[in-house]
C-alpha cells in the first residue's frame, strides 16, 4: 500500500509512527516543508520517497503539487495520513483530490474547530461547556458575559494549552486580549472546575481496538502559568474502575457522534467534584509529550506499531495487559541560560531502581528550552508502578528532589 504521511519527522513521536506504517507493509511517502536531510534518521530510514513543499500551511498549493506529482509518476496513492494536528484538514483535502478513503474535509473540521466540535458533540446529548465563537475583542467580551466568569479563552483551532487563558474578571480578560492579537478566531467557553483526564483510542472502522485513560497533575493551564511546577502526565492501569467509567462512556459516545472510523484519537474531559463528567475537546491524532510512550510502558506493548497495523491492515494483534500506572515528570531548570548542574538524579535512581524506565534530561551545557512553548521543557523522567498511589508518591519526589540549575 502506498501511503502519504504528512510531517513524518515532527513532532518527536512521528518517526516512530512512520516506522510503524512501514513495518505494517506500507510504502510511506513523506510530505513536509523541511529538506529531507533534516528529517530524523529514523524517519528517513523508513520512507520510500519524500516530497518537500514550500509550506504545509498553503494547503491549496500543496494539494496541487501532490496531485501533479502523482499524475506525472503514475504513483497510486491509497492512503493519506497525518498525526500532526495542524495538518489534519490538509490530509482531508488530499484524500478528496486523490480519491482515496478516509476522513473528509467536513468531518476533519469537527476535530479542529473547537466551536463546531462542541456543537456536534452537544447535539448528541453529551455535556459540553457553554461556548461562543468570537473573531473580535467585542465579541469575546460579549461571549464572556454570556458564559460567565471564570471563563476560558483559547484559539478555535489550537493544540494543547498554548495561548489559552483563564479569566476571572474584566481586568484579566483585557490582559488576555492584549496577548491574543495574533489569533484570528477564538472560542470563549465556560470554565469547568474539576480533574482533567484524557481518553485516547486507536480505532479501525469505528471499532475501538485499544484505549487509554490518563490525567494531568496539575491541570495544564496551572502548569503553564507557574514555572516552578514539574508537570506530570499519567496513564492509568485501572481503566475500568468507577473513577473513570463516566469519562470512558462519554468518550465512546463522542467517537460515535463524530463518526470517527480509523486512526488515533486524543480526547480531554473533566470530572467535577460532584461526579459530573464534561467533554473538553478531541483531536484526530495521538497525545503529545511522549504520552504514547506511557501507554507502551504501562502495557508492555508498542502503540506506534499498533497504529500502523490498524491503519494499514485493519487489525490489532497485540495483547493488552494493564500492568502499570506510568508517569512522565517534566523538569524545568532554575535560572536562565545553559544547564549548569543536575542534582538528585543519583538518589532518585537509587530509591526507585527498576521503576524508572527512562531519563531524558538536557545535558550540562545545553541551552534551556522555552518552558512556555513545550511541555517537555528541560527534559523528563518516566517511571511506572502497579500501585497508583505509589506511582504518584515517586513522581512527586522526582518533582521536588530532582533539580536542574541554569545560568
Amino acid at each position: 500500500m502506498n501511503v502519504i504521511m504528512i510531517a513524518p519527522g515532527y513532532p518527536a513521536e512521528m518517526p516512530y509512527f512512520t516506522r510503524g506504517l512501514a513495518r505494517a507493509g506500507a510504502k510511506v511517502y513523506g510530505l513536509s516543508d523541511v529538506p529531507q536531510h533534516e528529517l530524523p534518521p529514523l524517519a528517513r530510514e523508513h520512507l520510500s520517497g519524500y516530497m518537500q513543499t514550500a509550506s504545509l500551511a498553503d494547503e491549496d498549493a500543496v494539494v496541487r503539487q501532490v496531485v501533479e506529482a502523482t499524475r506525472s509518476t503514475r504513483a497510486g496513492i491509497e492512503r493519506v495520513v497525518c498525526l500532526w494536528e495542524p495538518g489534519v484538514i490538509l490530509a482531508a483535502k488530499l484524500r478528496r483530490a486523490l480519491g482515496v478513503p478516509g476522513m473528509g474535509v467536513e468531518q476533519a473540521t469537527l476535530f479542529r474547530d473547537k466551536d463546531a466540535m462542541k456543537q456536534a458533540v452537544g447535539a448528541a446529548g453529551i455535556r459540553v461547556p457553554k461556548h461562543v465563537r468570537a473573531t473580535t475583542n467585542d465579541q469575546v467580551r460579549a461571549g464572556v458575559e454570556q458564559v460567565g466568569y471564570p471563563a476560558i479563552v483559547k484559539p478555535i483551532a489550537g493544540a494543547g494549552s498554548m495561548d489559552t487563558f483563564r479569566v476571572d474578571d474584566a481586568r484579566e480578560l483585557e490582559q488576555a486580549l492584549a496577548k491574543m492579537g495574533h489569533i484570528d478566531e477564538v472560542n470563549v467557553e465556560e470554565f469547568i472546575d474539576g480533574e482533567e483526564y484524557t481518553y485516547d483510542t486507536i480505532c479501525v472502522d469505528g471499532e475501538i481496538k485499544f484505549f487509554n485513560v490518563g490525567f494531568y497533575r496539575p491541570r495544564p493551564l496551572i502548569a503553564r502559568q507557574n514555572e516552578w511546577i514539574s508537570p506530570q502526565t499519567l496513564t492509568l492501569r485501572d481503566v475500568h474502575g468507577e473513577r473513570v467509567a463516566g469519562g470512558v462512556a462519554m468518550g465512546q459516545a463522542v467517537l460515535k457522534a463524530l463518526d470517527f472510523q480509523t486512526g488515533f484519537t486524543h480526547m480531554e474531559w473533566y470530572k467535577k467534584p460532584d461526579g459530573e463528567v464534561v467533554f473538553g475537546e478531541i483531536a484526530a491524532r495521538p497525545p503529545g509529550a511522549h504520552t504514547v510512550d506511557l501507554m507502551n510502558y504501562g502495557n508492555d506493548i508498542d502503540c506506534f506499531d499498533g497504529y500502523g497495523e490498524a491503519e494499514i491492515k485493519g487489525t490489532w494483534s497485540q495483547k493488552v495487559e494493564r500492568k502499570y500506572n506510568s508517569v512522565n515528570i517534566f523538569k524545568r531548570a532554575e535560572g536562565q541560560g545553559r544547564i549548569r548542574r543536575i542534582e538528585g538524579l543519583d538518589r532518585i535512581r537509587e530509591l526507585f531502581g527498576e521503576w524508572i524506565v527512562n531519563v531524558d534530561l538536557l545535558p550540562v551545557g545545553a541551552p534551556r528550552r522555552d518552558w512556555i512553548l513545550t511541555l517537555v521543557s528541560d527534559g523528563y523522567v518516566t517511571l511506572r508502578h502497579p500501585d497508583l498511589e505509589r506511582a504518584q508518591e515517586m513522581a512527586d519526589l522526582v518533582g521536588t528532589d530532582l533539580r536542574m540549575y541554569a545560568g
